[in-house]
């Protein structure tokens, strides 16, 4: 899966809340400051591009939804950073976290309860 920039990641975030919208409610949903709307566009426009983002045409008008879905990203991206940083290796992953003190006990220990559920 290809990667975003952090502004299309921000655009992506507010499409995935809202499902789908204009381009002035995308705009009006991103945090402040506001982009300009052309910037937006602009973005729209990259990430329709890379199939990232699909447009429903509304006479003159387009309306944006995404095309994939916060979870699908958000698993490539996951995989692409253990495959860039950690050797593949998702243990290697939690052991970095735990010893950056980014993870708890109390996290470790839901997390092994999520396993033995599945």
């Amino acid at each position: 899966m290809k990667s975003l920039t952090r502004a299309e990641e921000q655009v992506m975030k507010v499409l995935w809340k809202m499902e789908r919208g204009l381009l002035m409610e995308i705009v009006e949903q991103m945090p402040a400051p506001q982009p300009h709307k052309n910037t937006v566009a602009t973005i729209l426009k990259t990430l329709t591009d890379k199939e990232f983002v699909g447009i429903e045409p509304i006479g003159r008008i387009h309306r944006y939804y995404p095309l994939v879905s916060k979870q699908a990203y958000s698993k490539g991206s996951l995989t692409n950073m253990a495959k860039g940083y950690f050797e593949g290796s998702y243990s290697s992953i939690v052991s970095f976290l735990v010893k950056e003190k980014e993870l708890s006990v109390q996290d470790l220990e839901l997390l092994v309860k999520q396993l033995k559920k599945k």
